[in-house]
């Protein structure tokens, strides 16, 4: 199923099954699913840091390439929440890996 363009606006930290922490840098819908995963046991938490981030250039670099990289989920859709999935995004080297972490320290986190 194709899913519309998401804006990304919000910091959370995720906590693995096996305790180890990573944040994402997402959307409320995303964080449902995520929510929704950790209830389900397939991480072991979901935590929202920093809200309505900054809409610079290195986010909407980031943005595009989780976009156009993973079928984002929506609770919308019935499948989605009967059967979430829970994929932790790649940050590959380079100009991604680059974005996202002026995005974190821009918003003082990491």
């Amino acid at each position: 199923m194709d899913h519309q363009y998401e804006p990304l606006d919000l910091i959370e930290e995720v906590t693995r099954n096996d305790g180890s922490k990573y944040y994402e840098i997402s959307n409320i819908d995303q964080n449902g699913i995520a929510e929704l995963a950790a209830s389900r046991g397939m991480i072991k938490g979901v935590k929202i840091l920093q809200v309505n981030i900054a809409r610079t250039k290195p986010l909407i670099t980031y943005e595009e390439y989780i976009n156009k990289t993973y079928d984002l989920q929506t609770l919308l859709n019935e499948d989605d929440w009967k059967h979430p999935k829970w994929i932790e995004w790649e940050k590959p080297k380079g100009k991604i890996r680059e974005a996202y972490e002026m995005v974190l320290k821009a918003n003082r986190i990491g």
